[in-house]
């Protein structure tokens, strides 16, 4: 867990600390920031790395704020399923194993480790999609990267509809005030 947020949250601060002031100076430049759909969308057995790029999109979206008037830009890709060795080798996961657990985070665990190395996403072509957005004229503030990304993105914008939909009408039967 630790070594998560070192690498994914704390690495990033500091590689943008040390890239700033100069992008400052020049008053442009392009931050890069990597998330993934999991930044976006919870899944089971990923809570803390959920949390980690949770984090990532909500600096990056400060960060933003803050420099784009500086004319810097900032970008945060949002990839899916990439042929890595992220579910291999390099996942960590509890020794600990419950029962009550099996049929949702068991179930993901086993489905990440038996697809690790076979994703459909090709890192070689999402390096070259990072590439030509940040060499656009207008860089998108997000980019998702594969299918899986984009389909989980809008399956969690259709969700947080119905949610604050739900929310609306629960709020107007019980006369909460409502912000525009």
């Amino acid at each position: 867990m630790t070594s998560m947020f070192e690498i994914n949250v704390f690495g990033m601060s500091r590689m943008i600390q040390a890239a700033l002031p100069g992008m400052r100076q020049r008053h442009k430049g392009c931050i890069v920031n990597i998330s993934s759909l999991a930044g976006l969308r919870s899944a089971p057995a990923l809570g803390f790395y959920n949390a980690t790029k949770f984090t990532v999109e909500g600096l990056s979206g400060a960060l933003l704020q803050e420099v784009e008037p500086l004319g810097i830009k900032v970008m945060v890709v949002e990839p899916s399923g990439f042929r890595t060795d992220w579910a291999g080798r390099s996942a960590n996961e509890s020794r600990t194993q419950i029962a009550d657990y099996a049929k949702t985070a068991g179930e993901w665990r086993s489905e990440i480790r038996a697809d690790s190395g076979k994703q459909s996403g090709d890192p070689v072509r999402a390096v070259q999609a990072i590439i030509q957005a940040v060499e656009s004229p207008k860089p998108p503030r997000h980019l998702l990267l594969g299918n899986d990304a984009y389909e989980g993105a809008m399956a969690k914008l259709e969700e947080l509809s119905k949610d604050f939909s739900a929310v609306e009408t629960i709020a107007r039967g019980a006369d909460f005030p409502q912000g525009k």
